[in-house]
């Protein structure tokens, strides 16, 4: 059971060969036994899930789930609201939250008959460094980071603690911790799946699916996305349509390969890992044209900014008097809304409340925040003006492998993924090699707004010819 993708385990499910029960059970013996190494979950309710795949057994029984993937076990990165289950943002500040309603995505999962096995760890608010419960360790080697902001949903499919999960991305985080932990994930365009119930860091975040394999990925995708009149920043009509028959042909697709991505700061193991992707997808029947992508170091830098700043905007709730921690040693109201913040966050979001006020400034506003925004625009027109001339953007997703626990994160990281976030743009991460120490590496296929389908058929016809997402981490015991 644990060795199947998720559409083959949903296969066995609906034959009757493997019940849901069964399914849940191995999935939950296995992260009780093996997760403290990786440190994925925060919550993992044992009884309320096995309650659930009971269930959806009863319902598969009955006929009446026609889902693609009834009774597959799933996990949730802990920003996303679920009914009666602890959603912390991996931060002291919301230990103890419990929210009273279901973030739409969560609400779909249920109404396909998917089982929650419980929430994942993530970066403290999604901003980028640890939170309370400490760092996800990279499955592949437990001395290395499994990424930044999503890393639960990352490395907890990549152990096999979760055939399925989903993250959130903002500047490129749920990519590059995919890539991080060689596993796949789609990042969908910008209004595709509804944002309501999940506490962004941004208005750049967006729900995406991870997987074993894009196939896996993009058919829960279809399950999560579609309309929802709770958000107004949820424009699609209609979910994700699930692809039939790819024969793994990109016949007369022009790919443009992004050639000042691969030199200098990118790693001489990641540009020889892309390339020979380029080379794949190039037998596969597409047409790979080199060419410069520009504004990558603007890009990266307008991202940092609106993020950082948005963060910190966003977080000023959390004072403790409204909800959230709040501080026993407070004796007045001043005391009580430093106390409770200096006490309830960590050193990073500090950082970026302080870092946040400062962008926000009458002082700074225009010559910063304001010259992020221009910035944004301008990725977005030449990204554009390049999805005109090519149906897709291949690149790498980091220009390294994982890096090592506590090493500085530096904003060239986010220079391949963040433009897909400014812009709106649907974007993968598939495995494509492994460097030194056998650490996975990722590339990045990138294409126009709900474009969707057409790069998971790229991404699919890829994985057709090489078997990287197969290969999985020597799991701890």
């Amino acid at each position: 059971m644990l060795e199947i993708g998720a559409q083959q385990l949903a296969l066995e499910i609906e034959a009757g060969r493997i019940s849901v029960v069964e399914a849940t059970n191995a999935y939950l013996d296995h992260i009780e036994k093996n997760d403290r190494h990786y440190n994925t979950f925060l919550a993992l309710d044992r009884e309320r899930a096995l309650k659930r795949a009971s269930e959806v057994q009863e319902q598969i029984k009955a006929g009446v789930l026609a889902s693609p993937l009834a009774g597959v076990p799933t996990a949730l990165m802990d920003n996303i609201s679920t009914k009666g289950m602890a959603t912390t943002c991996a931060s002291k500040m919301l230990g103890n939250y419990e929210p009273a309603f279901n973030a739409s995505v969560v609400d779909k999962l249920e109404e396909a008959g998917m089982v929650i096995l419980g929430k994942l760890n993530m970066d403290e608010f999604g901003v980028g460094s640890p939170g309370a419960f400490g760092p996800v360790r990279n499955p592949w080697d437990t001395s290395r980071s499994a990424g930044s902001g999503s890393t639960g949903a990352a490395a907890a499919v990549a152990f096999g603690g979760s055939p399925l999960s989903v993250g959130t991305d903002t500047t490129g985080s749920l990519r590059q911790s995919s890539a991080y932990c060689g596993v796949s994930c789609i990042k969908p365009t910008y209004g595709l799946v509804s944002r309501y119930g999940i506490v962004a860091s941004a208005s750049l975040d967006q729900a995406g699916a991870v997987g074993r394999s894009i196939l896996d990925a993009s058919c829960l995708l279809s399950i999560i996305s579609g309309p929802d009149q709770k958000d107004g920043t949820c424009v699609a009509s209609e979910p994700l349509e699930l692809a039939q028959n790819f024969d793994g042909r990109l016949d007369g697709l022009v790919i443009g390969l992004a050639t000042n991505c691969l030199p200098g700061k990118v790693s001489a193991e990641v540009k020889a890992a892309v390339l020979e992707a380029a080379k794949q997808l190039e037998e596969a029947g597409a047409v790979v044209e080199p060419f410069e992508m520009p504004y990558t170091d603007l890009a990266a830098a307008a991202g940092y900014v609106i993020s950082a700043a948005e963060a910190g905007s966003g977080l000023s709730k959390y004072d403790g008097l409204k909800y959230g921690f709040r501080s026993k040693t407070a004796t007045n109201l001043d005391e009580l809304y430093r106390e409770s913040r200096s006490e309830g966050f960590g050193y990073e979001v500090k950082e970026s409340i302080i870092l946040s006020t400062l962008l926000l400034s009458s002082e700074y506003y225009d010559r910063y925040f304001a010259k992020a925004l221009q910035a944004r625009t301008l990725v977005k027109d030449a990204v554009d003006n390049l999805l005109a001339r090519f149906d897709i953007i291949l690149s790498p997703v980091a220009n390294t492998t994982a890096t090592h626990l506590g090493e500085t994160r530096t904003i060239e990281a986010d220079a391949f993924t963040v433009a897909a976030n400014l812009a709106g743009l649907p974007a993968v991460s598939l495995p494509c090699g492994f460097g030194e120490g056998n650490l996975p590496i990722g590339l990045q296929l990138m294409a126009k707004p709900f474009a969707d389908q057409l790069i998971i058929k790229a991404a699919n016809a890829y994985q057709m010819r090489t078997s990287y997402h197969t290969q999985r981490p020597e799991v701890s015991s």
